[in-house]
């Protein structure tokens, strides 16, 4: 038999989100020391995010590998470089090699005005 959804309160979204920026939070104060702890605590909010439908916010999404679930810290398991031709910022992680590009188009419009 197939199990029906059950309807989650209204305050779980927001339990949820707290959960995931405290342990992000975690994440970036045991990397120094513990990164295998660092990561497993991304991957726990990353399950805790899908698990309650909750996004997470991009200033911490553009902190995690999205590959290898690896906390990134520039200069020590990922490289950061601009490039002005393709007007993106693009993280590579050092531990799986995954590339990821984020635009700054937007963000160079925004300072214009």
């Amino acid at each position: 038999m197939v199990k029906s959804k059950q309807a989650k309160p209204s305050g779980w979204k927001r339990i949820a989100k707290e959960r995931v920026s405290i342990l992000f939070k975690q994440a970036g104060k045991e990397f120094r020391k513990h990164p295998e702890r660092s990561k497993r605590y991304v991957e726990l909010s990353r399950k805790i995010g899908m698990r309650y439908n909750v996004r997470i916010p991009k200033d911490l999404r553009r902190r995690f590998c999205s590959k290898c679930s690896s906390y990134l810290r520039p200069g020590v398991n990922c490289r950061v470089r601009t490039s002005e031709s393709k007007q993106a910022v693009t993280v590579t992680c050092l531990v799986c090699g995954f590339v990821s590009r984020h635009p700054y188009i937007r963000e160079k419009q925004n300072i214009k005005q």
